[in-house]
């Protein structure tokens, strides 16, 4: 069986242009036993819209990565006998849910596309132009003019993938998300003991014997400069901001290396660098990999200070299952609030 593997992509820069209005149409009626037709010239179609639409069977934009201009078609020309030009079909752009489109020059977020099917029109097709019937007045019957079409709308995007999930897994390399989200759901995500193993997010949707479910996605390990985009960077802190709750996992087993409470203040460190608003999320700290956890002085020191900063904490090791119902249980009912 040939499995195709499809790349990850979430940040493409497109140009688009809508389709140009159709000109409007210069004519006289020539009729027969009709004396003095006058002007007919018809109106010109309207240029066609660039349309982005929100749908569930795309998860990446790796469509976009390789046609970055897209092209509306133009209105037809206004015909005689007062004949409307047809308007320009509509060019649609399926992206995927979660997309965040964002004018490149200025900056400004056009639209937010969360919810399936939803869509926006990102450039407006040129308006047709008249024909020369709305010209004739009592002293100019004749007219030999008429409207050109206006031009469709031209302008440079940002296309922006954020994840939809209700908790984000965050955590050093090595920290054990891979596994635990492997273990909780159904995702099966690349897993090995060197660092940088998760190279793109990974969704998974956990299920409970009572029928409640949540989205847990597992972000890319974070390093120190990880907001500038050192290590994996930026390009994957911007799916944290979707996540209604953020769970730390800290390795506390004799094998890690450096301090547990240092490395999970690092991260949150890195989190608010890239923006303060991901600190307002609720947070809770899970301590990983406690079966092999040697004397517990790491597993206590950082539970000690989860406790003295209110913080949620969980012990757990997803080899054994320990303390991984008590957590998704925990998670299940923060993500219902």
């Amino acid at each position: 069986m040939f499995i195709a593997k499809v790349q990850f992509i979430d940040y493409v820069k497109v140009h688009v242009k809508a389709g140009d209005g159709g000109n409007g149409c210069v004519s006289f009626r020539r009729e027969k036993y009709v004396p003095k037709g006058g002007p007919d010239g018809g109106d010109g179609g309207r240029g066609g819209h660039i349309i982005f639409k929100a749908s569930r069977q795309l998860n990446t934009l790796l469509d976009l990565k390789y046609q970055r201009f897209y092209r509306a078609k133009k209105g037809q020309n206004g015909m005689g006998k007062k004949m409307h030009g047809k308007d320009g079909e509509d060019l649609i752009i399926p992206v995927p849910v979660g997309t965040v489109l964002k004018d490149a020059d200025t900056g400004e977020i056009l639209a937010d596309l969360n919810e399936e099917g939803q869509e926006v029109i990102v450039a407006h097709g040129g308006k047709g132009g008249l024909g020369n019937t709305h010209f004739a007045t009592p002293v100019r019957q004749t007219p030999r003019f008429a409207q050109k079409g206006r031009p469709g709308e031209e302008k440079d995007l940002i296309v922006e993938l954020k994840l939809l999930a209700d908790v984000g897994l965050i955590g050093l390399p090595n920290a054990g998300k891979s596994t635990l989200i492997s273990v909780i759901s159904a995702a099966r995500p690349k897993i090995a003991d060197y660092p940088f193993t998760t190279l793109v997010p990974n969704l998974g949707v956990v299920k409970l014997e009572d029928f409640r479910s949540f989205v847990v996605a597992d972000i890319p390990g974070l390093i120190e400069g990880a907001h500038k985009g050192v290590g994996l960077g930026f390009q994957f802190l911007r799916h944290v901001e979707r996540t209604s709750l953020l769970l730390h996992l800290v390795d506390v087993s004799e094998t890690a290396e450096g301090d547990p409470v240092e490395n999970l203040n690092a991260l949150n460190k890195e989190l608010g660098l890239y923006s303060s608003k991901l600190l307002e999320k609720p947070q809770a700290v899970a301590g990983t990999k406690i079966d092999i956890k040697g004397d517990g002085k790491r597993l206590d020191r950082l539970s000690e200070y989860c406790k003295t900063k209110g913080i949620d904490f969980f012990p757990i090791s997803a080899v054994t299952n320990a303390g991984i119902k008590e957590l998704i249980i925990y998670l299940a009912e923060r993500v219902a609030r």
